[in-house]
C-alpha cells in the first residue's frame, strides 16, 4: 500500500499549500474542491478538480459536490476484498488514499453576538463530515487528517514509507470521530436553545482540552482542564496566566467558586476562597479597603487560600497581598507596580480575567454533575434579589444599615456549602458556617468565628429553620437581624422568637441549597 490520491476541502487553510506541495512532489495525485482548488492552483500546485472526478459539476453554490458514488466508493472500498476490487474495476472508480478536511466555521458563525439564523445554518457543513466519516471507519486502507497539527506526521511517514503507519491511522480516525462528534453537539445545542428545548431527550456536550494537569483531588486521580466551546470571556476558562506554576485541580474549583462569588457584587469586592467556601468576603469604596475586610474576616482560613477580587489590583493592595502565601489572585487585571510586587513570589498564581460583567450572572446557564452510571443537569443558581421584594415577617423592620447587611450576606450565603449561615457586619463576613449536617450546627461555626463581632451583625441563611432553635442561637450571641427563605411549617416559631428579642427577620421566599 501506498498514499497514490489525496483529497483534499478545507476550510481553514492554514499550512495547507506547504502540505499539499510536498505531497505532489513525492507524486501525490491532489483531488480538490472550491476555494481549496483555487488556491492550490494559484500557488502552483498541480490539483484535479472535484467535478473531473465525479463527472458531475459542482452545485447549489457548492452545497453539492462530494456527495457522489466516485468520492465515497474511493473511500470506502475494502481493497483486500476482491468483491470490492471488481466492482472497483468495472465501474472504472479510483481509490483516495488520504483525506483533508475540516469543516464549515459553524462555532466561530453562531459565537458572533448578531448572527442571524439562516447564516447559522448555512454554516452546518454536510459533505465534509460525511468524507470524514467515510474515509475514518475505513482507517485500514485510508489515512484521514482533520487537524493541521498532524500533517507533519503524516508528511514525515508518507517521505519515509510511502504510506502512514496503522496505528497512526487509527489514532487520526479516534480524532476525526472526536471532531464529527463535537461539531453535531454544537448544531444540536444551537438548534435546542433556538427552539427553547434546553433540555431535550438526549443531551450531547462537547468541551475542548485546555492542558493536563499534574493529577486530580488527590495524586492517585487523573485529570484535565476543559472549556466550554462558547465560554464567555469572563470565566476562568478564559482567564490569562500572568504568572506561577500551573493550576491544579482543586486550583480551579477553588478559583472558579472565588469568581462567582465576587461576580455577585458592582461595588469593589474581594473574595477569599479556601476548599470552594468562602472564608471572608469584603466590599468597599476601593479595592484595597475591599481586600483588607476579606482579610480581617478570617486572617487564619486566608493562608494558602485563593482570592478573586473585581477591580484592578493595584500596587497598595497587592503590597498587601504579599505579605501571606496564597495560592491564587485572579482579578480583571494587575497594574505594572502590582505586578512587580507579586512577581516576586514565586510561587503565586496570577489571573487575569478581563473586565468581570456582575451583571451577566443573571443569565441561566446549565450545570452538569456526574454521577456513578450518568449525569444530572440543571440550571445554574443566578437568582437574585432586591429590598422591595423581601418580605419584612417581624414586629421590628431592618433598619437601613440592616437592610444593606442582609442582602450583602443574602449574595455570599448562596454561595456557601450547606447547610449555611453567614454572619455579616460593617460590609465583611464576620463568620461563616458551611456544609454542616444541620442548621444549629453551621450556626455554632459562624458564631464561634465571629465571637464579639457577632454582637450587632446580621445571619443569613441559605434554606429556612425547621424550628426556632437558630434564632435562639442567634438572639444570644447577639445578632439583631436574620435573612432567610421562610416555608417552614414552624415559620411561627421562628417568628416568634425573632420578636421575643427584637431581632428584624425578613422572608425571601427563595432558598439556595448548595451540595
Amino acid at each position: 500500500m501506498s498514499i497514490k490520491r489525496a483529497l483534499v476541502s478545507v476550510s481553514d487553510k492554514t499550512g495547507i499549500v506547504d502540505f499539499c506541495r510536498e505531497l505532489s512532489q513525492m507524486g501525490v495525485e491532489i483531488i480538490s474542491t472550491g476555494g481549496t482548488s483555487s488556491l492550490l492552483s494559484k500557488e502552483g500546485v498541480p490539483v484535479i478538480g472535484i467535478s473531473d472526478v465525479t463527472g458531475f459539476p459542482e452545485i447549489m453554490d457548492g452545497r453539492v459536490k462530494t456527495l457522489h458514488p466516485a468520492v465515497h466508493s474511493g473511500l470506502l472500498a475494502v481493497r483486500d476484498n476482491e468483491e470490492h476490487t471488481r466492482q472497483m474495476e468495472e465501474l472504472g472508480l479510483g481509490y483516495i488514499d488520504l483525506v483533508v478536511v475540516n469543516l464549515y466555521p459553524f462555532q466561530e458563525t453562531i459565537a458572533k453576538p448578531d448572527v442571524a439564523y439562516e447564516d447559522a445554518i448555512e454554516n452546518i457543513d454536510i459533505g465534509g463530515p460525511t468524507m470524514l466519516r467515510s474515509a475514518a471507519k475505513n482507517h485500514a486502507f485510508v489515512s484521514v487528517v482533520v487537524d493541521a497539527s498532524d500533517y507533519s506526521q503524516v508528511l514525515e511517514e508518507v517521505r519515509n514509507d510511502g504510506d502512514t503507519t496503522l496505528e497512526t491511522r487509527k489514532r487520526l480516525a479516534a480524532k476525526v470521530f472526536r471532531h464529527t462528534a463535537a461539531y453535531d453537539a454544537l448544531i444540536s445545542d444551537y438548534l435546542s436553545n433556538v427552539n427553547g428545548d434546553p433540555l431535550p431527550e438526549r443531551l450531547t456536550v462537547t468541551y475542548e482540552k485546555l492542558q493536563d494537569l499534574r493529577y486530580g483531588e488527590n495524586p492517585h486521580q487523573q485529570a484535565a482542564f476543559y472549556r466550554k466551546p462558547l465560554a464567555a470571556q469572563d470565566t476562568l476558562t478564559t482567564a490569562e496566566q500572568l504568572h506561577g506554576k500551573e493550576l491544579s485541580y482543586n486550583n480551579i474549583n477553588d478559583a472558579n467558586a472565588a469568581l462567582q462569588i465576587v461576580k455577585e457584587f458592582e461595588e469593589p469586592a474581594v473574595v477569599a476562597v479556601k476548599h470552594m467556601n468562602p472564608c471572608g468576603v469584603g466590599i468597599g469604596a476601593s479595592i484595597y479597603e475591599a481586600y483588607s475586610k476579606a482579610y480581617a474576616a478570617d486572617p487564619t482560613s486566608i493562608f494558602g487560600g485563593i482570592v478573586a477580587a473585581n477591580r484592578i489590583i493595584d500596587s497598595d493592595t497587592a503590597g498587601k497581598l504579599s505579605e501571606i502565601f496564597l495560592e491564587i489572585v485572579l482579578a480583571p487585571d494587575f497594574t505594572q507596580e502590582a505586578l512587580d510586587i507579586l512577581t516576586k513570589k514565586k510561587n503565586i498564581r496570577l489571573l487575569k480575567t478581563g473586565e468581570l460583567n456582575a451583571a451577566r450572572k443573571r443569565e441561566s446557564q446549565f450545570v452538569v454533575t456526574s454521577i456513578d452510571g450518568g449525569m444530572i443537569v440543571q440550571q445554574s443558581d443566578v437568582h437574585s434579589i432586591e429590598a422591595s421584594e423581601l418580605n419584612v415577617v417581624t414586629d421590628r423592620a431592618p433598619s437601613e444599615e440592616e437592610l444593606k447587611q442582609l442582602l450583602f450576606g443574602w449574595k455570599v450565603v448562596k454561595h456557601v456549602k450547606s447547610n449555611a449561615i453567614v454572619l455579616a457586619a460593617n460590609d465583611m463576613t464576620v463568620g461563616v458556617g458551611a456544609g454542616q449536617m444541620n442548621r444549629v450546627g453551621a450556626a455554632k461555626i459562624a458564631i464561634e468565628q465571629a465571637g464579639e463581632q457577632a454582637k450587632g451583625a446580621i445571619l443569613a441563611s441559605d434554606a429556612f429553620f425547621p424550628m426556632g432553635d437558630t434564632l435562639e442561637l442567634a438572639a444570644k450571641a447577639g445578632i439583631t437581624a436574620v435573612i432567610q427563605p421562610g416555608g417552614s411549617i414552624k415559620d411561627e416559631e421562628s417568628i416568634k422568637v425573632a420578636n421575643e428579642y427584637g431581632i428584624a427577620m425578613v422572608f425571601t421566599g427563595v432558598r439556595h441549597f448548595k451540595h
